[in-house]
């Protein structure tokens, strides 16, 4: 990905390397503004959100003991428009 980005915005590989990683890095744009609480809305590609998952009973694949899964809180994308007819056509 590093390549591709640096080759269409001109950049060196160093530098494409650092964008990616301050937009999507575990301590990036895009996390620290879903830890915050907040969303990420990328015009014609799509938004990051933050959902929140109840708890439920799930199976351990192993055993076939049923076992309490946690409520979570779980980040999600949703691809926007423009996105989903790129892909589509």
């Amino acid at each position: 990905m590093q390549d591709a980005l640096a080759s269409a915005a001109g950049l060196s590989k160093a530098d494409a390397t650092r964008a990616i990683d301050a937009l999507f890095g575990s301590g990036g744009i895009i996390a620290t503004e879903l830890k915050s609480g907040g969303k990420v809305q990328i015009t014609g590609f799509g938004s990051f959100v933050v959902r929140d998952r109840a708890a439920r009973t799930g199976r351990d694949p192993r055993t076939g003991q049923a076992l309490q899964i946690a409520a979570a809180k779980v980040p999600a994308f949703k691809a926007g428009q423009a996105l989903k007819d790129g892909v589509n056509s």
